[in-house]
């Protein structure tokens, strides 16, 4: 099958959709599809063979963040050739309703379109007025994929429409099979994510460090993320900084020996979460998860069942839950068993079969549309001669 997948967000800043769709196209080509990814790029971002770039993207605050979009003139000029030249079986657009390349191609595209939805917002009254412009395009989708019930949610509210759910995807073995890293075991508490952005929840983890040195002083904490490092540690005491160890961006392999090496891993997001990957990486690895009570994390985590939760942007319920995980080697291997088996319901073997069913199914249906107006142009020719 020729599939073509569009990324709104831009290669060079990676983030969990760009993470998802990477790793959707290298396990569809594993199972010999042919593969085409459409998404933003700077033109000295080195790419993987199967990524067309569209471009330079622009910063624009969307959902508690910044994401970094492409769209305009040349966006759309790339977007027409690239259908041109792939001439796909089947495009799946990631966020159709963000103004990016997702839009474009919506607008530009014939035949059968898959699309995702992973944002997950209270009601925005901004989208709902978008929706007369968006209407046109999002009509064009065959079949539509939530990443979570509530990205489905937010796709009903806003949008209108329904879709089904399939999570994000992981390589569960990837994790599952790396290597601790010795210097980064003992008393360790793990933190991976982009610090300078506030619903990412470090400064609440930040808030709650002092609570768990003052019964514990021998805790460390590894933080990975981009971001201003001595920004983030302001807020300690000065002799406790030291108790905080910043490793920068780390690659896909040290990030799964950090999850394989900490003692507990914290997930103190804030907001803005539609599914949770991280939590999921965390558990492939066999990392005890102590995670806020967002409805998207308690979803992933079995609520409660796979991995602790804390009242959200409550720094001493978080500390509260990480002294007793911490003093509770019993218990850290419970949800630690607990989660590795719950995990698999994530694994691309699973993932990946259910996305396929949905191509499947889409361009079947498109097939016979076309069967179906060969055969009446046919007996319309047919009545036109024998009339």
């Amino acid at each position: 099958m020729k599939i073509g997948i569009v990324c709104p967000y831009s290669w060079d800043v990676p983030g969990g959709v760009q993470f998802h769709i990477r790793d959707l196209a290298e396990h569809l080509i594993g199972l010999g599809h042919e593969v085409s990814v459409l998404a933003p790029a700077d033109d000295d971002t080195p790419l993987p063979p199967y990524v067309v770039s569209a471009g330079r993207a622009v910063p624009v605050p969307y959902n508690g963040s910044v994401a970094r979009l492409s769209f305009g003139f040349l966006s759309a000029a790339r977007v027409r050739r690239w259908l041109h030249d792939g001439t796909f079986d089947v495009i799946h657009i990631h966020e159709p309703a963000s103004p990016s390349l997702g839009l474009l191609t919506c607008w530009a595209a014939q035949g059968p379109i898959v699309a995702t939805f992973h944002t997950s917002t209270a009601r925005s009254r901004a989208m709902v007025a978008a929706y007369p412009i968006l209407q046109h395009a999002l009509e064009k989708i065959s079949a539509r994929i939530a990443v979570s019930e509530y990205a489905r949610r937010t796709l009903v509210e806003h949008l209108g429409g329904d879709a089904v759910v399939i999570p994000n995807g992981v390589d569960v073995d990837f994790f599952a099979r790396a290597e601790p890293k010795a210097e980064w075991q003992g008393n360790t508490l793990g933190f991976i994510g982009r610090i300078d952005e506030p619903r990412k929840g470090l400064p609440v983890l930040m808030k709650a460090l002092p609570k768990i040195l003052a019964e514990r002083p021998d805790t460390r904490l590894l933080v990975a993320g981009r971001g201003d490092e001595e920004e983030a540690v302001a807020s300690l005491p000065a002799e406790m900084r030291a108790r905080v160890e910043f490793l920068g961006m780390v690659s896909d392999e040290d990030k799964a020996r950090l999850l394989r090496s900490v003692d507990v891993y914290v997930a103190p997001n804030t907001g803005g979460e539609s599914f949770g990957i991280i939590l999921v990486e965390a558990m492939s690895a066999g990392a005890p998860v102590l995670a806020s009570d967002l409805d998207a994390f308690a979803q992933v985590l079995d609520q409660g069942a796979a991995g602790e939760l804390f009242t959200n942007e409550s720094a001493d319920d978080l500390a509260q839950a990480a002294l007793r995980l911490l003093g509770d080697a019993d218990r850290r291997a419970e949800l630690s068993a607990r989660g590795s088996a719950h995990v698999r319901r994530f694994d691309w073997s699973t993932v990946g079969a259910d996305i396929l069913a949905v191509y499947e199914t889409v361009t079947d249906g498109a097939a016979s549309v076309a069967t179906d107006e060969r055969s009446s142009g046919l007996r319309a020719r047919f009545a036109r001669a024998r009339d």
